[in-house]
């Protein structure tokens, strides 16, 4: 290859990988950077490893990424015309059997204080201390909450039952307000507002299901971990440089998690293989109501839906897709993706490895690559009967690994309940896609294959300071053994920003 035709061709990928991508799915296409509330940036599926929760699945979608501590007056409430799902696969055919649905309604108190001979509405989200109870919320000015409806069969047309809180009976859930700053949260208490958010932790009722499972919504401090500013400058960083010698560039922000946990005998069939994936999507209301529909009161009006985001594998749309397909990857469902086969099986981003470190490319199709993002592997995640589709499969017959003995490498290291099997808070994806997409799997001896990383580490014990940094203060943790195991959210007041 001409040293100028090599030129063009790291500009044009770099183009695709660095324009339109920032993080594991954070911005990842032209479209869903106009909607950000409705922008999913990271699917997570795993057996439960919080002590004694081992027959049940964790399911965490992230939306609204990128959230920056001091982004008041509003914060980042999700989209109350939009709705959020999860979707579950358990007989491989690439068509959904079960779906989470999440539909969220926001109320605006319109909160006042006297001014002069007049009440006057405030400016503000709060006008006083919340917390730490749940209900304690009178001082909120803006009060979100949703419904869970569980759809068997097509998401669209299935028979749907509402999920209620197995305490109290109720539809309506509640959802933390994000964190404002201590201040805000029980009057400067720094450990407040972790405890406030638990008590969003509900049980529920699933129908179908013999056990109840658990839901939680609400803010929570970014878990994906990358060097991201030099990962998509051209890989300008040093790929067989140590694992831990970068920064992790997302450890100031938060993110909006819906998170589940689901008892393992309702997600699964006849096969212990399961597949997930989620997507959001706006709403055109057909009933002629417009915006002022009361879902409460009323219900789920007969609505028109348009899927704007959807995330199974982390990193295929920013670093498989193409840019010309991307929007319409994220509008696509798994059983059309015979379409992006190619992007599969002939993928780009070794080329420009390639270009950039004259390191040799693995030869095309790669079968190695379609089984780990559209079939599941063999012998361990692959569904007996399957229909090629991205999305994250999990084997639920193997058992869950403490955070603690967890291998950030899965499987390539041995550890067959991290990714690809599934995908837990503390898999380093970012080195484990690196390391397959230059054909690890391809290769007679795995143990010798280049360990090429980012640099941003990551584990299930790891803890970031806000500036990025590893640090022992486990005040600091990105993760917690617990549901929903993602950790509560950065403050950024008062001054330096810290965690608790």
């Amino acid at each position: 290859m001409t040293k100028l035709k090599m030129g063009t061709m790291v500009i044009a990928l770099a183009a695709m990988a660095g324009i339109t991508v920032q993080g594991s799915s954070h911005r990842e296409a032209p479209g869903i950077s106009k909607t950000p509330k409705l922008d999913g940036s990271d699917f997570y599926m795993f057996r439960s490893y919080e002590a004694g929760r081992g027959d049940f699945v964790t399911l965490l979608a992230n939306y609204s990424p990128l959230q920056d501590v001091y982004g008041g007056p509003n914060f980042f409430p999700l989209d109350a015309d939009g709705v959020y799902e999860i979707h579950v696969d358990n007989d491989g055919d690439a068509r959904e059997d079960l779906t989470f649905q999440f539909k969220f309604t926001n109320i605006t108190k319109n909160l006042t204080v006297p001014v002069g001979d007049k009440n006057v509405a405030i400016p503000l989200i709060n006008i006083g201390p919340i917390g730490p109870g749940a209900a304690n919320t009178a001082n909120l000015n803006v009060k979100e909450s949703y419904v869970l409806t569980l759809i068997r069969g097509d998401r669209r047309t299935g028979r749907r039952y509402p999920v209620k809180n197995a305490s109290t009976g109720s539809p309506f859930f509640r959802k933390p307000v994000d964190r404002i700053g201590d201040k805000s949260i029980l009057a400067g208490d720094p450990t407040a507002y972790n405890t406030y958010a638990n008590d969003h932790i509900f049980p529920i009722d699933i129908p179908g299901c013999s056990s109840d499972g658990r839901v939680f919504v609400g803010q929570r401090r970014e878990g994906f971990v990358v060097n991201l500013a030099e990962v998509f400058d051209l890989i300008n960083t040093n790929p067989l440089g140590p694992v831990n010698g970068e920064t992790n560039s997302l450890a100031s922000k938060n993110v909006t998690t819906l998170a589940l946990e689901v008892p393992i005998a309702c997600l699964v069939d006849n096969d212990p293989v399961i597949g997930g994936w989620t997507t959001s999507s706006t709403v055109e209301d057909k009933d002629g109501r417009g915006h002022d529909w009361d879902w409460h009161r009323w219900g789920p009006p007969r609505d028109r839906f348009t899927q704007v985001s959807r995330l199974g594998n982390p990193l295929v749309n920013e670093l498989v897709i193409g840019l010309k397909d991307k929007n319409a990857f994220n509008n696509a469902e798994p059983k059309e993706d015979a379409r992006f086969a190619t992007y599969v099986t002939h993928p780009t981003l070794p080329i420009l490895i390639q270009a950039l470190f004259g390191v040799g490319a693995p030869t095309s199709p790669r079968a190695d690559l379609v089984a780990v993002f559209l079939t599941g592997v063999d012998g361990l995640n692959k569904p007996a009967e399957v229909r090629p589709a991205e999305m994250l499969r999990l084997n639920t017959s193997i058992a869950p690994v403490a955070a603690g003995a967890q291998n950030p490498i899965g499987v390539l290291a041995g550890d067959t309940a991290g990714f690809p099997n599934g995908r837990r808070p503390g898999d380093d994806v970012v080195d484990i896609a690196l390391r397959a997409v230059e054909g690890i799997l391809l290769s007679p001896d795995p143990a010798t294959f280049p360990a090429l990383t980012d640099g941003a580490f990551v584990n299930a014990t790891i803890a970031y300071s806000a500036d990025g940094t590893i640090t022992g203060n486990a005040a600091f943790r990105l993760f917690r053994d617990t549901f929903p195991y993602l950790a509560t959210p950065i403050s950024g007041s008062p001054n330096p920003l810290h965690q608790q």
